[in-house]
């Protein structure tokens, strides 16, 4: 292969054929071409872009680099959710039990945090004993046992997407929208999926930081999914507020077990899960629209099944339940605590969820490089959420810190992230819009937005 050609013939704007995508991917992949000249192929991309036919193909060749799942035959369709990342996004941890319990099986191949987005590994990282790191034949045997389970790719599934994208991290060419398709998409094909939910947020702390380009982004993964062959439908939600009221790994996992409890604060958090799993029952036919979908979704949460299933994950995934729930119990696990005072009486108007995250990755929470070490213990809690009143020293959050020095100066940086005002502001909806394909047969047919619900 004359990889020189193709890297000239995408510089001048030229398509290329499926066999010449799928042989560039396979050569990178058994390490035939070299970084200098993947980076320059890429920015080539960044720079031309990929047609649709092309973005296809090279999803596929990436899916296809390596090891897929492969399940026995199961009435119970295979499901998964993917966002693009946020803080304080929970989502997956209370919905994968709770979408084992609608009758699905959950193969959530997920990912850890860079920067101020954090990542569900991370967050799971945080219960003791719990194993994110499993060999397929145990990730296949869970979830036809337990229903779900949520770990992190093996090291023979999609190779080509760990090479590329950490290629585009130090190249400059990680928005491009086409690949930023290939790299979800080909690890969620690899699941052998029969449908997926999509969450594109836009906002401050999202990484399209604009509705249009969100929008774009999710329409660009709803056709190719189900151009691929599976139901795929995307929610355009917003992330400019932390969603739920607590951000930091451990903080987190404790705010999804109290959403398994059925507990309806914060709103926006099981807004979102529900939403997420009424989205997959209509996709795969378990309910007919809707309205219905989200009442099934919501009976199911209330009965605790969802619940009882999370502990089931946990154990098949190594956790020790008695250290967890002892952990559970206590009100914090961070050295210091420092609450944060409302300065004065009013409604919040602003709760900056990068101003947050930022502040959260500073603490030891988040991560700066590949290579940091994370403080699983560190993070906000009872955050107030924009439109509700507060009065004068009032709590608008509460900070955990490995020290009261750094509670302070943290405490400093987070009152910058609210705004208190006299008047209620107006209300902003969380899911914005629902993308969906007209039909899953051509990438070259537009996508349609619908209003939620």
């Amino acid at each position: 292969m004359n990889f020189l050609s193709h890297i000239e013939a995408k510089r001048d704007g030229k398509a290329l054929t499926s066999g010449q995508i799928k042989e560039i991917v396979s050569a990178y992949t058994a390490g035939k071409i070299p970084d200098y000249q993947m980076a320059a192929f890429l920015m080539a991309v960044y720079f031309r872009g990929l047609n649709t036919a092309e973005t296809s193909a090279l999803t596929l060749a990436m899916r296809d680099s390596g090891d897929v799942l492969t399940f026995p035959k199961d009435p119970r369709p295979l499901v998964d959710k993917h966002s693009t990342g946020g803080v304080g996004d929970k989502v997956s941890l209370p919905l994968a039990p709770l979408l084992a319990c609608l009758g699905f099986r959950v193969p959530m191949i997920s990912g850890r945090g860079l920067g101020i987005t954090g990542g569900t590994l991370d967050k799971l990282d945080s219960i003791p004993g719990f194993q994110t790191t499993l060999p397929t034949d145990r990730i296949i045997e869970i979830v036809q046992t337990v229903g779900c389970v949520i770990c992190g790719q093996t090291e023979r599934m999609v190779p080509a997407d760990k090479g590329l994208y950490a290629l585009r991290d130090v190249t400059g060419t990680v928005p491009s929208i086409p690949l930023i398709v290939a790299s979800i998409l080909s690890k969620k094909l690899a699941e052998g999926l029969a449908a997926l939910v999509l969450d594109v947020k836009f906002g401050a702390a999202a990484f399209m930081p604009t509705r249009a380009k969100a929008l774009e982004l999710a329409k660009a993964m709803v056709a190719l999914g189900n151009d691929c062959g599976v139901s795929t439908r995307a929610l355009l939600t917003r992330m400019d507020a932390p969603l739920g009221r607590a951000a930091g790994n451990w903080l987190e996992v404790k705010e999804s077990v109290a959403c398994l409890e059925n507990e309806r604060n914060p709103p926006d958090l099981r807004e979102l899960v529900l939403g997420c799993a009424a989205q997959l029952l209509v996709q795969t036919g378990k309910a007919k629209a809707i309205k219905a979908a989200r009442q099934k979704a919501e009976a199911c949460l209330s009965s605790g099944q969802p619940r009882r299933k999370w502990d089931e994950m946990l154990a098949a995934q190594g956790a020790d339940l008695a250290a967890f729930n002892q952990k559970l119990a206590l009100d914090h696990t961070a050295p210091a605590v420092v609450e944060l005072k409302a300065p004065r009486a009013g409604f919040v108007s602003r709760c900056d969820a990068r101003i947050i995250g930022e502040v959260i990755r500073d603490l030891g929470g988040g991560r700066l490089a590949k290579d940091s070490v994370i403080n699983y213990d560190v993070g906000v809690d009872r955050l107030a959420k924009p439109g509700e009143r507060v009065t004068a020293n009032s709590v608008l959050a509460r900070i955990h810190a490995s020290s009261a020095a750094q509670a302070e100066s943290a405490c400093a940086r987070i009152l910058t992230a609210f705004k208190v005002v006299g008047r209620a502001p107006a209300d902003a909806s969380l899911v914005e819009d629902i993308i969906t394909a007209i039909k899953p047969s051509s990438l070259h047919r537009k996508a349609r937005t619908s209003r939620f619900g």
